[in-house]
C-alpha cells in the first residue's frame, strides 16, 4: 500500500519579499494622492504645488498600481495552480470582499456625516457588488478602479483553471492573450478591449512569466514573453501618464514612466530568480496583510482627517499624521474585519461549493467521493483546506520534460490582487 502523500508534504514558507513590495506599491499610491496628485486632501490646496519640490517624485506613486498587476500575475498563477475553480472562487471572495465591504460602508458614512466623497445610497448599494463600472454606476471611491481591472484579469485565467492548469497551457494562454490584447488595440473595439484590458494585460502577463521562472527556472521563451511585456507596458504608461487624469508633463513624464516601469520589471526579475529570498523579517508579513485594506481606505478617509488637521498644522506634519492614522485603522481593519469575516465565509462558500458536485438525490457523482473519508452526507469532504499567505518551497528548478506536465500548487496571498 502506497504511503500517504499527506505524510510528505513540504513545509509551506512564505515569500516575505513579495508582503514588501505589496506594501511599498501601496505606499507608493498613498504618497500620490496626498502629496503628488493634481487634487489632495488639503480642501483648496493642490498637492502637488503644496508639496512641491517633493512631489516631482511623488506625481509617479500611481505606479505603484501596475507594479500591483505585475505582482497580481505572478501570485494569482501561483495560488490556481492544481486548485478547481470552486476553490479560485472561494479564496478570491474571502480574500476580496471582506474589507471592501467595511470600505464601501465607510464611504457612505462619511458622505452622511461629513458630505464629502461619493456615498449616496444609489452609489453604495451598486458598489457592493464590486461590479459596478460594468453597470455604468460610478466608483463610491477613486481606487476603486484597479478591483475592476483585477476582476478583468480573474475572468480570463478562469478560463485556464476550466482548462487545468498546465505548464504548456499557461504559455499558450500567454502568448493568445498577448496577441489578441494588441489587436484589440489596434482594432479600437470597445467590446474587444474592455475582454482583453491591452492597457494593463501586459503586467499580469509578465506577472505570470515571473512565476513560470519562480518556479521551473530560466528559459528563453519565458524571458521573450517579459521583454514583450515590458515593451508593450512602456507603451502605454508613457502616455496614459501625459493624457489621463494624472496629467504629467511630457517634459517631466518622458523618459521617467519608461524608467520607473523598468524598474518594476527588474524588481520582479529579482523575486523570480530568487534575488531577494534574502529578505525574510517577520514583520513583513503584517505589511503584507496591511496594504489591501489601506490601499481601500486611504483616499476618503484623509480628507475627514485634514479637515481636522489643516491649516492647524503644517502640511508634512498633517500628512505624516493621517498616514499613521490610515495604518492603525487599516490594522484594524485586518484583525475585526477580514479574518474574522473570511473565518466566517470561507467553510460556508466551500460547503456551497461542494454541493454543486451533488446529484439531485443529494449524493456525490462517482464512487471516489465515498472513498476520500469523508461521510457521504458532508457537503464539505473531499474539499481542500489550504492558507492562501503560504506557498511550498519549490522543487528543483527544472523545466517539464516533453510530454510530461508539472505538478503541485503553491498557494500565496494575492494583492488584491491585487491589491
Amino acid at each position: 500500500m502506497s504511503a500517504d502523500p499527506k505524510a510528505h508534504a513540504p513545509q509551506r514558507v512564505r515569500l516575505l519579499e513579495v508582503d514588501l513590495l505589496r506594501f511599498l506599491a501601496a505606499l507608493a499610491v498613498v504618497l500620490f494622492h496626498y502629496t503628488g496628485s493634481r487634487g489632495g486632501p488639503f480642501e483648496g490646496e493642490k498637492a502637488r504645488e503644496l508639496f512641491r519640490p517633493i512631489s516631482a517624485l511623488t506625481q509617479f506613486g500611481y505606479l505603484g498600481v501596475e507594479l500591483f498587476f505585475l505582482i497580481s500575475g505572478f501570485v494569482i498563477l501561483m495560488s490556481v495552480w492544481g486548485r478547481s475553480m470552486a476553490d479560485f472562487a472561494v479564496s478570491r471572495i474571502i480574500r476580496l470582499y471582506p474589507a471592501y465591504w467595511f470600505a464601501v460602508l465607510l464611504i457612505g458614512v462619511i458622505y452622511y456625516t461629513t458630505g464629502l466623497g461619493w456615498g449616496e445610497v444609489e452609489t453604495i448599494i451598486p458598489n457592493l457588488t464590486m461590479f459596478q463600472q460594468g453597470m455604468g454606476v460610478r466608483n463610491a471611491s477613486n481606487v476603486f478602479w484597479t478591483l475592476w481591472t483585477e476582476m478583468h484579469f480573474y475572468a480570463l485565467i478562469s478560463i485556464l483553471v476550466l482548462a487545468g492548469v498546465t505548464y504548456q497551457r499557461c504559455i499558450t494562454f500567454m502568448a493568445t492573450w498577448s496577441v489578441a490584447s494588441v489587436f484589440a488595440h489596434e482594432s479600437d473595439s470597445k467590446v474587444a478591449e474592455t475582454l482583453l484590458i491591452p492597457e494593463y494585460a501586459p503586467f499580469f502577463i509578465a506577472g505570470m512569466a515571473f512565476y513560470l521562472i519562480h518556479r521551473f527556472g530560466s528559459s528563453l521563451l519565458l524571458w521573450l514573453f517579459v521583454g514583450f511585456s515590458w515593451a508593450c507596458a512602456v507603451r502605454y504608461a508613457v502616455p496614459a501618464a501625459i493624457e489621463k487624469a494624472y496629467r504629467i508633463s511630457p517634459a517631466d513624464a518622458r523618459p521617467a514612466v519608461a524608467i520607473i516601469v523598468t524598474l518594476t520589471f527588474a524588481v520582479m526579475a529579482l523575486v523570480a530568480t530568487g534575488k531577494l529570498g534574502w529578505l525574510r523579517w517577520r514583520f513583513f508579513t503584517t505589511l503584507g496583510c496591511l496594504t489591501y485594506p489601506v490601499y481601500l481606505i486611504h483616499y476618503d478617509l484623509a480628507p475627514v482627517l485634514a479637515r481636522v488637521l489643516y491649516p492647524a498644522m503644517a502640511p508634512w506634519a498633517a500628512t505624516v499624521t493621517i498616514i499613521m492614522v490610515v495604518l492603525v485603522a487599516a490594522y484594524a481593519v485586518h484583525k475585526l474585519v477580514e479574518q474574522p469575516l473570511a473565518a466566517w465565509l470561507k467553510p460556508r462558500l466551500r460547503e456551497s461549493f461542494a454541493k454543486l458536485q451533488m446529484t439531485d438525490t443529494g449524493r456525490r457523482r462517482g464512487r471516489r467521493a465515498r472513498a476520500s473519508g469523508g461521510a457521504p452526507d458532508d457537503p464539505a469532504a473531499g474539499t481542500p483546506h489550504t492558507n492562501e499567505s503560504e506557498v511550498a518551497p519549490l522543487p528543483a528548478r527544472t523545466l517539464p520534460q516533453p510530454g510530461e506536465e508539472p505538478h503541485g500548487s503553491a498557494p500565496s496571498a494575492p494583492i488584491g490582487s491585487t491589491i
